[in-house]
C-alpha cells in the first residue's frame, strides 16, 4: 500500500485566514515528501467552510508542485459540473508540464446542492454533466481537432494547449460516494476510483462492484483504489484520541452543515438515498469513525492494526489518501503526527 497526505481546508476565516492554512499546509506538503508519501491531494468545494478555501485545487498543485519532488499531484476531485471542459482540459495539461507529469486527475460529481444552487444547475443533471465533462476532456487531451457536440458543451475543431506531458494523458480518477453506479462507471471505463469509507459498512460491497465491473470490460489488472482517512498518529492512543476525537467531530458537523438540504427535503434521482447517508453521518462521531477504520486516530500500533483490519474488509486498495491537519488542527501537532506514522506505521504497510 502506498500512502499520501490530503488537504480538506475545513475552518473560517475567523479561525484561520487562508494565507495561514496554506502556507501551512505547503510546508506539510514539503515535508510529506521528504518522508516518502507518495501522493498530494487537494479538494475543490465553495462559498462554505466545508472546502471552500480550496475552489480550485491546481493552483494548490501547481504551487505543492514547485515544493516536491516524487510525490504524484491528485485533484481530488475537480468538478465537470461547474467547469468547461475547454478550460479544465488547459489547466490539467499545464499542471501536468509543470509538475513534469506528476498529475493524476480525479473527477467528482459534486454532491452539496448548495454548490448546484448557487451555479445555477440542476443536481438532476449530475451524472450527464459528469460524464460528457470528462469525455470531452479526455478528447481535448488525447487528440487534436477535437470536434464534439454534448448536451450541454459544443466543441469545433479545437486543439488544446499546451498538450499533456504524459501521454496519452495523465492517469484518471473517478470520485465516488455512496451511488453503486459511479463505482461500476469507473470500473467499466478503466479508471481509477478514489472513495471516502465515512460509512464504513457499505465500502466493500461498492468495491467490489468496481473491480467487477473492472474486469467485465476486459480492462488488464484489477483496477486501482484510493481510500480517504482522517489520520492523527500519537505515541499514547489515548492522548490522541483526547486531542484529535474534538477535532473530528467538527468536521463531521461541518460536512452535515453543507449538506443539510438533503436532510431538509433535497431530493434528486441522481443521488438516491442521499438524506440516508447524511443522516448517518449525522448520527455517527469521532468514535465510531475510528472504531470502523474511517478514521486512523491513535498510537502507531493501534492504526497498524487498523490498517491490516481494513485490508481483510475491504479487500485490497492501493493508496491510503490521508487528512492529516483536518478542521483546526495547528501544524505543529499535524506535523508531528505525520513524522511519526511514517517512521512507525509506513514500514510495516511497505
Amino acid at each position: 500500500m502506498q500512502f499520501g497526505v490530503q488537504f480538506f481546508p475545513d475552518v473560517a476565516p475567523a479561525e484561520k485566514s487562508a494565507q495561514a492554512y496554506f502556507t501551512e499546509a505547503l510546508d506539510l506538503a514539503e515535508e510529506a515528501d521528504r518522508l516518502g508519501f507518495t501522493h498530494i491531494r487537494i479538494v475543490e468545494h465553495y462559498f462554505h467552510y466545508y472546502g471552500g478555501y480550496s475552489p480550485n485545487p491546481i493552483v494548490f498543485l501547481a504551487a505543492a508542485a514547485q515544493r516536491t519532488q516524487r510525490a504524484r499531484l491528485v485533484t481530488g476531485a475537480v468538478l465537470p459540473a461547474f467547469n468547461h471542459p475547454l478550460k479544465l482540459a488547459g489547466e490539467i495539461a499545464l499542471l501536468d508540464a509543470i509538475s513534469r507529469g506528476r498529475l493524476d486527475v480525479g473527477f467528482a460529481r459534486a454532491f452539496l446542492p448548495h454548490e448546484f444552487r448557487r451555479f445555477g444547475r440542476s443536481p438532476d443533471e449530475s451524472v450527464a454533466r459528469f460524464r460528457e465533462g470528462i469525455e470531452q476532456v479526455d478528447l481535448l487531451l488525447t487528440q487534436q481537432n477535437v470536434t464534439h457536440r454534448g448536451h450541454f458543451h459544443t466543441i469545433e475543431n479545437t486543439t488544446s494547449l499546451p498538450r499533456p506531458t504524459q501521454h496519452p494523458r495523465p492517469k484518471f480518477y473517478i470520485a465516488a460516494l455512496a451511488t453503486p453506479e459511479s463505482f461500476e462507471f469507473a470500473g467499466r471505463m478503466g479508471y481509477s476510483i478514489m472513495a471516502i469509507p465515512l460509512v464504513a459498512s457499505r465500502m466493500r460491497p461498492l468495491l467490489s462492484a468496481y473491480r467487477a465491473a473492472w474486469r467485465a470490460a476486459g480492462h488488464p489488472g484489477a483496477g486501482e483504489i484510493m481510500l480517504a482517512f482522517h489520520l492523527y498518529c500519537a505515541p499514547d492512543g489515548e492522548e490522541a484520541r483526547a486531542f484529535a476525537c474534538p477535532l473530528l467531530d467538527r468536521y463531521l458537523a461541518s460536512l452535515v452543515e453543507a449538506a443539510c438540504d438533503w436532510l431538509d427535503g433535497q431530493t434528486s434521482r441522481d443521488y438516491p438515498g442521499y438524506d440516508k447517508v447524511i443522516a448517518a453521518l449525522r448520527a455517527s462521531n469521532a468514535a465510531e469513525q475510528i472504531a470502523n477504520g474511517a478514521a486512523w486516530i491513535g498510537s502507531p500500533d493501534e492504526i497498524a492494526a487498523t490498517i491490516a483490519r481494513l485490508e481483510r474488509d475491504f479487500g485490497q486498495f492501493e493508496h491510503a489518501s490521508l487528512q492529516v491537519n483536518f478542521n483546526t488542527m495547528a501544524y505543529e501537532p499535524a506535523l508531528a503526527s505525520m513524522r511519526l506514522f511514517a517512521r512507525e506505521v509506513m514500514p510495516r504497510s511497505a
